[in-house]
């Protein structure tokens, strides 16, 4: 991508949007003039409803070609030449993964709310007004639109999901039903907080629930149509790749800044196994007076104590790394929504880097 078109200045936050709507594309030349008119036509329905109440609403759109091998680029472009609504095309130097193109959406926008959906126009673009009046008037950070009537396969991509959606929920914790709906309104000062990475967009509603209280995180049925153009990027293989990726998720979500206690509560329980098996051979050893030398259990007990000892190592360097990493980055363990000050704050210049709307970035916002 080029770096010149994802920068978003001072001057692009000072004319911030209401809502930004980031949609990732990939091969869908097809579709993708159907959907900037759809869009265009929700913008125009929560245009008249604002105007009902005396209000604006200003919307800008963000397409970001994940290295289509199609006329996707071309046909965006002409699209959003004939539409009136701020329109930004960004285009990736080749296939990085719905993950990364979502990223660099969210990077370029400049709306208070971020609202994201698949390109392939089974998300319905009308759901959008009604979703961010819901978000608003429910004060959540994060509502996730639930497929209503899904018009999928069954055995590549309902069963599938229906397991994914439930693993994922019981493991994390936060019990959103449907994990895999790419239509979403986040508020931009807790998305950025995060940073995804490889397929983590799938676990969205995890991630801010670490940066945020579950509580306002939302979950509404929205419309689902089956796909018009091209073909399905998805399949089985995505559902392993959900699998492997949640081992991740996990452990950053509960060890992150503190990785000693994962390797170190492993290390412990292996080494006390180990006790226990060197204990049990010294006994024969001693007591009942049998040779020890070559008894399997002997090696086990030996090994387990050793990998003991590297595991709680592992945890003392991962330790050592994390505190290097808070101490040489802008990054923090925490985060804050926003801090009021009184009148005598504001007057005598007590200002801090946690003001109104500021909000601090969690371990995971720079990683690599």
């Amino acid at each position: 991508m080029k770096m010149n078109d994802m920068d978003v200045t001072s001057q692009d936050r000072a004319t911030e949007q209401e809502l930004s709507v980031v949609v990732p594309l990939y091969n869908e030349e097809e579709s993708v003039g159907h959907l900037v008119a759809a869009i265009c036509d929700a913008h125009e329905q929560a245009e008249a409803a604002a105007k009902q109440n005396g209000q604006a609403v200003t919307w800008e759109l963000i397409l970001v070609d994940d290295g289509s091998t199609d006329s996707t680029v071309q046909a965006a472009n002409e699209a959003c030449a004939e539409i009136s609504l701020p329109t930004r095309v960004v285009t990736m130097n080749r296939n990085f993964g719905q993950t990364a193109a979502m990223q660099a959406g969210i990077d370029a926008a400049c709306g208070e709310l971020i609202a994201t959906l698949d390109g392939d126009l089974q998300n319905d673009p009308a759901d959008i007004p009604r979703m961010v009046d819901h978000l608003r008037a429910n004060d959540l950070d994060l509502l996730v639109g639930k497929r209503a009537k899904r018009k999928d396969g069954l055995i590549l991509r309902l069963i599938p999901s229906w397991i994914a959606n439930r693993l994922i929920a019981k493991v994390t914790g936060v019990r959103i039903r449907d994990y895999g709906c790419s239509l979403k309104i986040y508020r931009a000062s807790i998305i950025r907080q995060i940073s995804l990475l490889g397929e983590m967009h799938r676990f969205i509603p995890a991630w801010i629930a670490s940066v945020t209280h579950p509580s306002r995180i939302g979950e509404i049925d929205v419309n689902h149509s089956p796909r018009q153009f091209g073909q399905s990027k998805y399949g089985i293989s995505r559902t392993i790749r959900v699998i492997l990726d949640l081992v991740s998720v996990l452990f950053f979500l509960k060890y992150r800044a503190r990785p000693g206690h994962f390797f170190g509560t492993v290390g412990l329980a292996v080494g006390a196994v180990g006790v226990v098996m060197m204990g049990i051979v010294m006994f024969s050893k001693l007591v009942v007076g049998e040779d020890i030398g070559t008894r399997p259990m002997f090696l086990l007990g030996g090994l387990a104590m050793l990998s003991s000892l590297q595991l709680i190592c592992f945890g003392v360097l991962a330790e050592m790394l994390t505190r290097i990493y808070f101490d040489s980055s802008n990054n923090s363990t925490y985060s804050v929504r926003e801090t009021h000050r009184n009148a005598a704050s504001c007057n005598a210049g007590l200002l801090s880097s946690h003001s109104t709307g500021d909000l601090a970035h969690v371990p995971f916002r720079r990683a690599a």
